[in-house]
C-alpha cells in the first residue's frame, strides 16, 4: 500500500539522458510539454530507510538498490524489482546528515495534498523520514545537489502569489539545506518542529567558503603575532 506521498511501484518511470534532451531541444520540437523529464543522476548500491515504515515495502526491499533522481520524481527502485517513487513536492526538507551513517535525509509531508489547507485549523502536518543511504558517503554532495536542481523545478504549491512576488524567478540552493535558524521561516512547519534535532547531525556543504575564509582569518592572526 502506497503512502500520501510515496508511491510503490515496479518499473521506472520514463525518462531521457541531458544529451538527449539537448538534442530534442535543439530540433525545436512541435511541443515542448511532450518531452520526457531528464534523469539528472544515477546510483547503484543505494539503501533506503522509511520511519514510519510502509507495511507494502520489506526491509529486504530497502536493503539495495538503484537511486534515480529524475526531474519529474525521486525514485529508489530494489534489486527485488519493487520500489518507490516520490514527487519532489512532499519532499518538505532534504539535507546531509553527517551521522555514524552518512546520508541523505528527507522529510515528507503525508497530509492529503487534494484537500485545501484551512488556515482556522492547527494540526500539526503528518509527516514520514526518508533517509537515502549511499555506499559511497562521497556521493553525498552529488545526490543532494540533484535532488535540490530537481526540487527547485517544483515550487510548493501551498506558496501564494503574494508570496512569490518576493520570491521572484530564483531559487537558492540554501532553501533546501541552510538550516541555522536564522532562515526557519522558510522551513515547514515539520522543518521547523525537527530542526533542534537536525541541527546536531547536519551538515551544511555550502559553508565550504566561510571556513575557508575562517582558517585565513586565523593565519593571518598568526602572522600578525
Amino acid at each position: 500500500m502506497s503512502s500520501q506521498s510515496t508511491l510503490i511501484i515496479t518499473a521506472v518511470p520514463d525518462f531521457i539522458s541531458p544529451e538527449e534532451h539537448r538534442n530534442i531541444v535543439a530540433s525545436t520540437p512541435s511541443s515542448f510539454s511532450d518531452i520526457r523529464p531528464v534523469l539528472r543522476y544515477k546510483q547503484e548500491h543505494v539503501s533506503v530507510i522509511l520511519d514510519p515504515p510502509l507495511d507494502a515495502f520489506t526491509p529486504e526491499d530497502s536493503a539495495n538498490g538503484v537511486l534515480y533522481i529524475i526531474e519529474s520524481a525521486l525514485v529508489f527502485m530494489s534489486s527485488t524489482g519493487r520500489g518507490l517513487q516520490v514527487k519532489y513536492p512532499a519532499i518538505t526538507l532534504h539535507a546531509i546528515a553527517r551521522g555514524e551513517t552518512p546520508s541523505i535525509y528527507c522529510q515528507l509531508d503525508e497530509s492529503n495534498t487534494s484537500t485545501p489547507p484551512d488556515d482556522t485549523s492547527e494540526e500539526v502536518t503528518e509527516m514520514r523520514e526518508l533517509t537515502i543511504v549511499p555506499q559511497d558517503p562521497e556521493l553525498l554532495e552529488s545526490i543532494f545537489e540533484a535532488m535540490s536542481l530537481c526540487a527547485s523545478l517544483h515550487p510548493d504549491p501551498n506558496v501564494s502569489e503574494e508570496d512569490d512576488e518576493f520570491e521572484g524567478d530564483f531559487v537558492s540552493d540554501s532553501h533546501f539545506e541552510r538550516l541555522d535558524g536564522e532562515e526557519g521561516e522558510e522551513l515547514s512547519q515539520v522543518g521547523r518542529a525537527a530542526l533542534a534535532h537536525l541541527e546536531s547531525i547536519i551538515h551544511d556543504p555550502f559553508d565550504s567558503e566561510a571556513e575557508v575564509n575562517g582558517s585565513f582569518d586565523d593565519a593571518e592572526e598568526v602572522l600578525g603575532e
